[in-house]
């Protein structure tokens, strides 16, 4: 099995001078959770290279059992530090598509080119794509064949209104994850905050905030399955 992870390449939160990127526990926990069940991952980003933490994700009070592992991992860091460019990805070549979040997407994921055209065609082939926190953003543009917004009537989750009051950047971000959901037509849902809470509709699968993020992988991990042998392995 192949998995493509697309990361963002942002890392300035906007005018006000402090750093962003990707979340580091929504990185490492689905990449463990895929390589630990024999997944081959690709990881991609639009400039390719080092994409950006968010030093935020580094901090102690974001540690995890999977943070802790990655900060022992020489091995993981070298191949982060040498993401593919989004560009050169064909989705041909992989089972499945997985978004980690941080802030970082809301500024280049949701209307990069490269970003919209991969997901679309992962999406036209039937194959499962996840989204955790903010990355659900890079589906803000995407589209079906027939033209319509590819959210139109999806259920869908992703990083709330109050979660980003909560962190205190609403009057920064460019825009309210929450309420770009339901502007594209989704039928947005969520729990209570920093709660994990995954949703799967057909091949979209989404997941509220950084405690969501192994679930969403294991959600992806189990569609892929279903794809290609029609049963579901113990997870």
């Amino acid at each position: 099995m192949k998995v493509l992870m697309v990361l963002t390449s942002h890392g300035e939160m906007g005018i006000s001078g402090e750093k962003t990127g990707f979340w580091l526990e929504e990185f490492v926990a689905p990449y463990y959770v895929l390589q630990d069940a024999g997944v081959e991952i690709t990881l991609s980003s639009p400039k390719g290279g080092q994409p950006p933490i968010d030093p935020r994700s580094e901090a102690d009070n974001a540690k995890t059992s999977y943070t802790q592992r990655f900060f022992n991992d020489t091995s993981l860091k070298l191949k982060l530090s040498q993401t593919h460019e989004l560009k050169e990805m064909v989705a041909e070549f992989y089972d499945g598509l997985f978004y980690p979040g941080g802030h970082g997407p809301l500024w280049d994921l949701s209307a990069d080119v490269h970003s919209i055209s991969i997901i679309q065609a992962f999406n036209d082939q039937g194959k499962p794509i996840a989204f955790v926190c903010h990355s659900p953003a890079a589906l803000l543009n995407v589209e079906t064949p027939s033209g319509d917004p590819l959210l139109k009537d999806r259920k869908v989750t992703g990083f709330s209104n109050t979660e980003e009051g909560g962190v205190k950047l609403t009057s920064i971000v460019p825009f309210l994850l929450e309420d770009a959901l339901i502007k594209k037509g989704a039928h947005y849902s969520k729990t209570t905050n920093w709660e994990e809470y995954v949703i799967k509709d057909g091949n979209l699968i989404t997941g509220q905030n950084p405690a969501s993020s192994a679930k969403a992988a294991k959600v992806l991990l189990e569609t892929i399955y279903e794809n290609k042998v029609h049963s579901v392995p113990y997870i």
